[in-house]
């Protein structure tokens, strides 16, 4: 039986629902995956449904429900802690921390100009200041961790962690808009690409029915 149900969106689309499912992945537990899809009329009831803030991601742990993609990675992270979700050095613990939040509550001109869309790769669109400033700050923080923790391992502290997990959307919005990746940067997104949970997580939103309005983005 299944510790944990994981309540999750396209994974075409969908990149909250990427980060939790890497931090349940990362955590090592047994878990029931529930799909909803984005390509239904219904999919606003569908999620309402399982999730009382109507977002996805959502953990469910008995009668706790937790619909926050950082928030199931804490939580994960604490009643797992021999899976490493967090390094365990306190001073790289707290810069990861840092990096993680960082994503969960900032580049929202990134986010919205350039939303994930995993399996495509496109030219554009245009980017505007604010967009290259939040790719400017997001390449800053990855060569910045991979230049002090390279020599542990390639993510951006040596293992992968939730950090890792925070920035994996990103790696595929700078693939599928061909943003330039500059230094270190490139080797990074290489090893969160071809990571066993990427490509598995790729494989099944090659399978999901395209949907217009955002292929068109």
């Amino acid at each position: 039986m299944s510790d944990y149900t994981l309540v999750i969106g396209s994974k075409n689309y969908s990149s909250w629902s990427l980060r939790g499912w890497l931090a349940v992945r990362q955590s090592g537990a047994a878990f029931e995956e529930v799909f909803v899809p984005f390509h239904t009329d219904d999919r606003t009831a569908l999620i309402r449904a399982q999730s009382p803030s109507g977002l996805v991601p959502v953990l469910k742990h008995g009668d706790l429900v937790i619909n926050d993609s950082l928030a199931i990675a804490e939580y994960l992270a604490e009643r797992h802690p021999e899976a490493g979700l967090w390094p365990a050095d306190p001073a790289t613990r707290a810069q990861a921390r840092s990096a993680a939040a960082e994503m969960h509550s900032g580049f929202t001109a990134l986010r919205s100009a350039l939303p994930m869309n995993f399996r495509l790769k496109r030219d554009g669109p245009a980017r505007d200041a604010a967009v290259e400033e939040d790719i400017r700050r997001i390449t800053e923080i990855w060569q910045d961790c991979r230049e002090r923790h390279g020599a542990d391992g390639p993510f951006l502290f040596g293992a992968f962690c939730i950090a890792d997990a925070m920035y994996a959307p990103v790696v595929s919005r700078f693939r599928t808009y061909g943003v330039p990746a500059p230094g270190l940067c490139a080797t990074y997104m290489d090893a969160v690409w071809n990571h066993p949970w990427m490509i598995e997580w790729g494989a099944a939103a090659e399978g999901e029915p395209p949907i217009a309005r955002y292929d068109e983005i």
